[in-house]
């Protein structure tokens, strides 16, 4: 439910956001927006100046003389508005019989139907430039002032790179790291499809390790990889009446050792308590700034009844720019996000990077949703300033249907001097819908098979 809810909001300020400014753009343009809906398909509900609020589908022979009839439509994945004299996702041509009207998108000269079309994206990248903006200038940027590894579990996939605890990550494929963002960055996005030459300091030696990028995990969630020093597992919750409540445990308390053995991680410490049922362990934390001792013993389970989580204890410092420096750099974030969404493009189509690995639809974009919307506010709205980059990216490609194509055509009919035939238009479109359909299927299918 929680992925339904947070995928609902997201496509909604996303498509609302992006239709808005077609029809704004429409209207200071003089063009009559017959419709703006949230969604495809059969009309659900919706308000005009004309009917007023009203259910289900409107009459066929409806004219709105003008005024827009704002609707929500049976399948939430998009939106449109219908501009008067358009060719869009509608296929209505029923204006191709009658003379080009003043109101009408096809009686507009090039620079108000560029404006129109282009409208959506533009208040795509406003989105984002506005939320890394804000970013930048109520929060900053946080880097994690270290390169070294904290622990590498025996018999990991870590491990078996050649990886070890305490090891200082000095570069990666050449480019020198200068804190644990730029470590990630360059292992698990900018390096995307490329094998990886790591650079470390290892007991006063530097080394470099060679690493194959199919070892290498999509990202850090799908499996323990490597842990910045300053990393220790935490209590997140204690249950009432356990075992841990009675020895004194409390949420947020750092679990530095158990039994003597340092800790780093929520896995070890599961399993020293599961290896101890019924007898007695020390557990060593971090409660505020004072060392303590607590003495638990696990119940039949192997369990003491706590939440374990991670923490991290290293030093963090922000960047924090002024109010119209945050704009350079918050559009620096754009130039940086395109940029690597082209290259990555570029390695999925020369076969570097697999298909599934670079897209996802749906179901992955409300997993994404909602687990950002978890880690907070800010994490939300950052997941979706790139969703909406990502938006703007994908609508100005010129591909039927999208926005780059309705671009590429009303280029075409500019540079030709007439307009495109309206039945070669509809043939177009609908071609490019069922290619459009196709992909997302196939998106949402690799949706299912990661699940």
């Amino acid at each position: 439910m929680d992925y339904i809810i947070y995928f609902a909001i997201t496509i909604g300020i996303l498509v609302f956001i992006h239709e808005f400014g077609h029809f704004a753009a429409a209207k200071l343009s003089g063009m009559r927006a017959d419709v703006f809906a949230i969604g495809f398909g059969k009309r659900l509900f919706g308000w005009n100046r004309k009917t007023g609020f009203t259910f289900g589908e409107l009459p066929k022979d409806f004219d709105g003389e003008g005024h827009t009839d704002y609707r929500l439509c049976l399948l939430p994945l998009g939106g449109y508005v219908k501009i008067a004299g358009m060719v869009d996702e509608s296929m209505d041509a029923e204006f191709a019989d009658r003379p080009p009207q003043p109101w009408e998108f096809r009686a507009k000269p090039l620079l108000p139907k560029v404006f129109v079309i282009t409208a959506g994206v533009i208040m795509n990248l406003l989105l984002a430039w506005l939320i890394f903006w804000g970013a930048n200038f109520f929060q900053g940027k946080p880097f994690t002032d270290t390169t070294t590894i904290a622990y590498v579990e025996a018999n990991s996939l870590a491990d078996s790179l050649g990886f070890k605890s305490g090891d200082k990550i000095l570069s990666i494929n050449g480019k020198q790291v200068n804190n644990w963002e730029d470590v990630r960055n360059e292992i698990f996005i900018n390096t995307l499809g490329e094998d990886l030459s790591i650079s470390l300091v290892r007991n006063n030696e530097t080394i470099t390790l060679s690493i194959p990028r199919n070892k290498i995990p999509d990202d850090e969630s799908q499996a323990m990889f490597l842990l910045p020093e300053g990393v220790k597992p935490a209590v997140g919750e204690v249950l009432k009446d356990s075992p841990a409540e009675k020895a004194g445990f409390k949420s947020s308390d750092i679990l530095l050792a158990v039994n003597d053995d340092p800790v780093f991680t929520p896995k070890q410490v599961t399993q020293i308590i599961s290896s101890n049922k019924g007898s007695e362990i020390k557990v060593k934390i971090l409660r505020d700034k004072d060392t303590t001792q607590l003495a638990v013993i696990p119940n039949d389970e192997g369990k003491i009844g706590v939440a374990i989580g991670t923490v991290f204890t290293g030093k963090v410092h922000y960047t924090t720019y002024g109010f119209f420096e945050s704009f350079y750099y918050g559009w620096l974030d754009i130039v940086r996000m395109t940029d690597l969404t082209f290259s990555m493009l570029g390695k999925v189509f020369s076969g570097n990077i697999e298909f599934k690995k670079a897209f996802g639809g749906p179901i992955k974009i409300a997993q994404y949703a909602a687990k950002s919307a978890d880690s907070g506010l800010s994490s939300f709205l950052y997941f979706l300033a790139l969703l909406s980059l990502s938006l703007a990216i994908l609508n100005i490609m010129p591909f039927p249907v999208l926005d780059g194509g309705h671009l590429v055509m009303i280029i075409v009919e500019s540079i030709i001097g007439r307009e495109i035939p309206v039945k070669i238009k509809l043939a177009i479109q609908q071609v490019g819908m069922v290619l459009l359909l196709l992909l997302m299927a196939f998106i949402v299918y690799n949706d299912i098979l990661s699940l």
